[in-house]
């Protein structure tokens, strides 16, 4: 099994005294201003080579899960107590950290602020497809639409090569897909893109009252679906107006994530030029240091 492992950092000049190691990438290590986030963020910086048969373990544990997600990596480790924590890249004074953090130390630090994790979205058009009928228009948001002949879905923004892509379906469409399997092959369609859901306009509870099925039948084959294809979420909105609104802040975060850096833990290479030299100031007249020493 994977493992993630704390250590002693052996350079006893550095303000970082910890040295974390992340099973990602071939194997990442930083340098940790703590052991773990216990009760507030923690600072880390990438750290060079480590040899780690030269290094003080403090602990090893094994990791269920190190998943890059954008700017962030989260960690899952295999124990009872101290279990998941992030590391997330933020700029502050117009640099970049990385920041080690829980959910307990991100709220109880300043309640109600995360760090931002993505730059503004840069959404200017949104495709809709030429066989959709009375779609949404985006009215309020400064988007333009155009139509387009979709390969997918009825709505789509470009991502680089890609597109996410949006099914919109009404309630009785909703169903009808599902009865005669034809939602599960455009579910198969939309888990190839990098982002993509399915937005019913109707609520669950209509779904489990609907005449013409037997109750629950419906609403297990939605589940299967959701099961088989967990990257598609299936929203359901109970109108029309926030089915569009939905749908457009769906769009902007996808944007925003491709458009956000991925996190970088490699340590940047050393400048060879030589350090500048630090200006020394001058003291003011009449202050302490002109003061003739008494006796």
């Amino acid at each position: 099994m994977e493992e993630f492992i704390v250590a002693r950092n052996p350079d006893k000049t550095s303000s970082l005294p910890f040295l974390v190691h992340l099973p990602i990438d071939g194997g990442l290590w930083l340098k940790a201003r703590d052991s773990w986030p216990r009760t507030a963020r923690v600072y880390c910086h990438p750290a060079d080579d480590v040899d780690i048969d030269r290094l003080e373990i403090v602990e090893r544990v094994g990791v269920l899960a190190c998943v890059r997600r954008g700017v962030a990596i989260d960690l899952v480790l295999e124990r009872g107590v101290n279990r998941r924590s992030q590391f997330v890249t933020t700029t502050a004074r117009g640099r970049r950290m990385v920041l080690w953090q829980t959910q307990k130390v991100a709220t109880s630090a300043r309640p109600g602020v995360r760090i931002p994790s993505a730059a503004p979205s840069p959404l200017a058009v949104i495709f809709i497809d030429t066989r959709e009928r009375y779609g949404y228009t985006f009215a309020g948001h400064a988007v333009r639409v155009e139509r387009r002949a979709l390969s997918a879905g009825d709505y789509a923004v470009a991502m680089g090569d890609s597109y996410a892509v949006i099914e919109r379906k009404r309630l009785d469409d909703f169903a009808s897909s599902l009865s005669n399997a034809q939602l599960g092959y455009t579910m198969a369609e939309l888990a190839l893109l990098p982002a993509a859901a399915v937005v019913v306009e109707g609520t669950y509870s209509k779904l489990l009252r609907l005449p013409h099925a037997p109750t629950g039948y419906l609403a297990d084959l939605a589940a299967r679906l959701q099961v088989r294809y967990p990257t598609v979420p299936i929203v359901y909105v109970e109108s029309r107006k926030l089915g569009q609104e939905w749908s457009y802040r769906f769009f902007k975060a996808a944007l925003a994530r491709e458009e956000s850096p991925e996190l970088e833990l490699r340590p940047e290479p050393r400048s060879t030029e030589p350090p500048k030299p630090r200006r020394r100031r001058t003291p003011k007249r009449g202050t302490a240091t002109d003061a003739t020493p008494s006796g």
